[in-house]
């Protein structure tokens, strides 16, 4: 009995320094590394969360022009839109005029801000300009404005560095690409099969370190009548 409460005496007197030293130094070796590990994945995080966020960029700006060009090609009022492309002479903001790619919309879009009640048959043009990006040029054909008088504009995606034009050949399996619209040997102006927009982000860090995302979607003109075009 007497050495049983010797035994029990000792247990109670608990951890002798040294145990209680090293038990601190890996305490402190572990919350060390627990930090590291933490500022590590949020300095990863940081810099997968700006990709992300220029990749939802990306994908937003397509889905809302792909659905522009197919709200074009619609029926308006029950008729069917044979031709519902074509080719627009535009005044754009810098004061210079191009030929845009142009488009009517019976009801407008949400990124056309009326300073009165919205009109319908809105005739629309869409193009790229250097400092600003792919713009949206609208006014509707029941407005009254002067012939040189130049649409509404709105930025659609500042992003945009480059508007691309395919036509494909019809004699053979390739694709020409253009930069601005292309004509025929008739001087008919030819509208693309497709469009290949070019977004474009730069991004520095605390350190002055660079980083360049870049990404290119293509839309296919959807032809006459709603249709979908493969």
């Amino acid at each position: 009995m007497r050495r049983l409460f010797k035994n029990s005496d000792r247990t109670r007197d608990g951890f002798t320094l040294i145990e209680l030293l090293l038990a601190m130094g890996i305490l402190s070796m572990l919350v060390t590394a627990l930090f590291t590990f933490v500022f590590s994945m949020g300095e990863i995080w940081g810099k997968g969360g700006e990709k992300r966020l220029f990749g939802q960029h990306v994908n937003a700006v397509t889905r809302h022009v792909e659905s522009l060009l197919r709200r074009a090609a619609w029926p308006r009022g029950g008729v069917v839109v044979t031709e519902p492309f074509t080719v627009r002479e535009t005044r754009m903001t810098n004061g210079t005029t191009a030929n845009l790619l142009g488009f009517e919309m019976l009801d407008g879009d949400r990124l056309m801000l009326w300073p009165e009640e919205a009109l319908p048959e809105v005739e629309c043009s869409l193009g790229l300009e250097r400092d600003r990006g792919l713009m949206l040029y609208w006014r509707s054909r029941l407005e009254k404005h002067d012939k040189n008088e130049a649409p509404r504009a709105v930025v659609i995606s500042p992003l945009v560095t480059k508007l691309t034009y395919a036509y494909h050949d019809a004699d053979g399996d390739s694709w020409r690409k253009e930069d601005s619209l292309r004509r025929a040997s008739s001087g008919e102006w030819l509208l693309p099969d497709r469009l290949i927009i070019t977004f474009e982000e730069e991004k520095s860090n605390d350190q002055q370190v660079r980083t360049k995302f870049e990404e290119q979607r293509e839309l296919t003109l959807p032809p006459g009548g709603g249709g979908v075009a493969f």
